[in-house]
């Protein structure tokens, strides 16, 4: 009986430890983590709508796809945070529409697209993602797919399409 007793105590005293270690190291890092991840989103705002000063976040029903809308402070526009799937899983951007209706500018957060083929429509540096710079909602339809990854193509421009309805309903609900 001993020598089944006791490895089953061991055992649970070190999964029991461990559990513990875990558990304080979450609480030190999760405060540290959630604060540059509000940075990091804070930065992006600023990227995509540039002549923004600051940032009111608005609760606003929002469609589908978009998870958060920020109303620049001076009235330069607006950011809406953006999630939709695409071949490779979730795709998380961010697009910045200006006040007169047209895209400054977006950018990708995060993706799972595959490399070198989905990867061509979320990277930054693509220009599938620049074909959307000055677009209004009207003019959606002048944005090329990219070949071979068409999928993440129209999940893109999904996300972009939902960004804009989101941008009538808020700048409705002045």
């Amino acid at each position: 009986m001993k020598d089944i007793v006791k490895p089953i105590a061991v055992l649970a005293g070190i999964c029991l430890v461990v559990t513990a270690l875990l558990a304080y190291i979450n609480m030190v890092t999760s405060p540290i983590i959630t604060k540059a991840e509000e940075e990091a989103a804070a930065k992006a705002r600023a990227e995509v709508l540039t002549e923004a000063d600051d940032f009111e976040k608005l609760d606003a029903k929002l469609p589908e796809g978009v998870t958060e809308a920020y109303k620049a402070k001076n009235g330069a526009g607006y950011v809406f945070m953006l999630s939709t799937k695409g071949y490779g899983g979730e795709i998380k951007l961010i697009c910045g529409i200006k006040a007169d209706g047209t895209i400054e500018q977006t950018k990708t957060l995060s993706h799972s697209e595959t490399s070198g083929i989905g990867s061509k429509v979320v990277d930054n540096e693509s220009p599938y993602r620049s074909q959307y710079e000055g677009k209004t909602a009207d003019k959606l339809d002048g944005v090329d797919a990219v070949t071979g990854a068409t999928i993440s193509s129209k999940a893109y421009k999904k996300a972009i399409t939902a960004a804009f309805e989101a941008y009538n309903s808020v700048k409705e609900a002045k």
